[in-house]
């Protein structure tokens, strides 16, 4: 039932309803303090129903109107609607008044502040904090990691995904001396890459690299070029470039940055990170910015070039989606190569540059 404010004259704390220990009987009574306990005495007067010292009550926090609850050791429950009275009380016993809730509950306004304030910085941190951790994750990664990151990704891809290349080992060997003359261009040199070959599954025509230098290409991507070898050492320098500028790894730190943030945090990031480093779970659904890519493609137009290859080689292989696979859109068939028309105008217009020539449409 309602009750009314009262005063704290006299001991008196406020008033309300007073029921017994697993009882849903209710006695209308008043919160009294009395030889240094807090007592609930029937309205009418007489003996009290329970009582305590304040140490041992359990009060409910203050949240709006919400009645407020008392509840005694013996397990009776005192409930009034006077929150300013006891408010009052604890205030003056040194306990604090209404809480942290109930603030919030009666100054929405300043939860809107809050809310639009926490937005405000976790944008800031996006935008500049991010980035800048990923730089010094970048300058401090021990060689070990990549080197299991790359492990555990080819791992986890053969066991779901690839089968045992079939292309013929004279294939083979054609496309591993181009890619051996190309990585001997790369300041990491020959013995920093590992080439892979690969039945692609259902992922079909495709290339990547993964973070320790490790590159894969699949059957079909070759079967997709034909006899065009150059074009596949151009695609593998592309690929060389995202792991000579650590595309890979700066990725993967920048997806996982706020939820390692939150991992440790939650005290679990020891088995999250044991997980993203042995199996090479999260490398998977990563892909490339767009500008991650132009940078690869203007890799491979510069190490093309110096391996004495026709730098442009690689925009064949984008002329090639668009007329084998339909690829004109500004999304790629290769969720790793979102490539456009555009994107091989670019890489065109970089080869001429490199090598001198003059563009024939400003002639």
């Amino acid at each position: 039932m309602a009750s009314e404010p009262v005063a704290n004259a006299g001991g008196a704390i406020a008033k309300g309803d007073w029921h017994p220990a697993g009882s849903s009987r209710s006695v209308e009574a008043l919160l009294v303090e009395g030889a240094g306990e807090v007592l609930a005495q029937p309205a009418a007067g007489g003996k009290a129903l329970a009582g305590a010292g304040l140490s041992w009550l359990d009060i409910s926090s203050r949240v709006g109107s919400i009645p407020r609850r008392v509840t005694f050791p013996d397990g009776s429950i005192f409930e009034t609607w006077d929150n300013d009275g006891i408010d009052r009380y604890l205030a003056m016993r040194g306990k604090g008044g209404a809480g942290f809730v109930h603030w919030l509950e009666q100054f929405r306004l300043r939860l809107i502040v809050i809310v639009l304030v926490a937005f405000a910085l976790g944008s800031v941190i996006y935008r500049w904090g991010v980035p800048a951790l990923v730089e010094v994750a970048i300058l401090t990664t021990p060689p070990m990691v990549p080197q299991l990151m790359g492990q555990g990704t080819l791992a986890t891809l053969d066991k779901t995904t690839f089968s045992q290349t079939k292309l013929p080992e004279a294939r083979r060997k054609e496309i591993i001396d181009g890619f051996a003359r190309i990585a001997a261009q790369s300041p990491r040199g020959a013995k920093a890459y590992n080439l892979n070959f690969r039945d692609g599954g259902f992922i079909g025509p495709n290339a990547f690299a993964l973070p320790d230098g490790t590159l894969v290409i699949t059957d079909q991507l070759v079967e997709l070029a034909g006899t065009d070898t150059e074009m596949l050492v151009g695609v593998l320098a592309h690929e060389i470039g995202h792991v000579e500028l650590e595309h890979s790894l700066r990725q993967f730190y920048r997806a996982a940055g706020m939820t390692g943030l939150i991992m440790l945090i939650a005290g679990d990031v020891g088995s999250a990170m044991e997980d993203v480093l042995v199996q090479g779970g999260g490398l998977l659904a990563l892909s490339y910015s767009r500008a991650a890519e132009a940078e690869a493609d203007r890799r491979s137009v510069e190490l093309m070039a110096k391996a004495g290859y026709d730098p442009a080689a690689i925009a064949r292989f984008f002329g090639l989606l668009e007329e084998k696979l339909g690829d004109r859109s500004n999304t790629s068939l290769l969720s790793t190569h979102p490539g456009t028309p555009e994107r091989k105008k670019d890489i065109t217009d970089y080869a001429r540059i490199i090598s001198g020539q003059s563009d024939p449409d400003l002639q």
